[in-house]
């Protein structure tokens, strides 16, 4: 089976269903990452036992997804290093993809945000919207599958470390420095933050985030309440 000098990072935080699929899902196309690492910030024994069973890495780290990102690039040697969340379904020809992009000069780039499950009008439309965003300088999130030369990446200054918009500081700086591309590729990403709060909701509610994160209120606190949002609506309390 042929492999490319590509590194997968997966952060993971008590989501082992998602990483099994998505493990299985890697493990089956015909091109194979150099190394597939999986950062924890957990000791369950069912992620080090999935990654036996895939030939993974398993690297431990803090509960912060930033942190657990840049230990996995950190543990990388490929000079790819590609960063996925563990609930993300990436089509199968993404590591060429991946591959041509770099051949042709791109430092880093992206993935086109599709959602996943039963299509619908709606969205069909966030998922223009969120492209279109990205398209015209918007920073696009962990969920699009970043990739970057691990070169680039260091000297860029890694993930910030902190539970959200690790990825902002690092995107800007790559732009900065050029060739960041947006791939016409797809990836799939799980609708079940959107289903849980809502459509609209959780859209403009990440919108209200990252206007806040803009001007100038801590990752941490905006993460704090995030979570608090999350456990309300999901418990159904007002």
């Amino acid at each position: 089976m042929a492999t490319t000098d590509i590194a997968i990072v997966i952060p993971v935080l008590e989501d082992t269903t998602a990483l099994r699929a998505l493990l299985a899902r890697t493990r089956s196309w015909a091109l194979q990452p150099a190394e597939l690492i999986v950062v924890s910030a957990d000791s369950s024994r069912q992620v080090h036992k999935l990654c036996l069973e895939h030939d993974c890495r398993h690297v431990a780290s803090l509960s912060c997804r930033g942190t657990q990102l840049d230990r996995g690039a950190e543990n990388a040697t490929a000079d790819i290093l590609w960063f996925l969340h563990a609930d993300a379904e990436p089509h199968s020809d993404s590591l060429g993809e991946i591959s041509q992009a770099v051949e042709q000069g791109a430092e880093g780039g992206y993935f086109r945000f599709l959602f996943l499950g039963k299509r619908t009008w709606w969205k069909a439309l966030l998922e223009r919207l969120i492209n279109l965003r990205t398209r015209i300088g918007g920073i696009p999130y962990g969920d699009q599958g970043i990739f970057v030369r691990r070169k680039a990446y260091f000297e860029a200054g890694g993930f910030t470390h902190q539970p959200l918009f690790e990825e902002v500081a690092l995107v800007r700086t790559l732009r900065r420095r050029g060739h960041f591309l947006a791939l016409a590729l797809p990836i799939g990403v799980a609708a079940r933050r959107w289903e849980r709060d809502g459509w609209w909701h959780r859209s403009l509610a990440n919108r209200a985030l990252a206007i806040r994160y803009l001007l100038g209120v801590p990752a941490e606190r905006l993460a704090e309440h995030y979570q608090q949002t999350a456990v309300t609506n999901k418990d159904g309390n007002p």
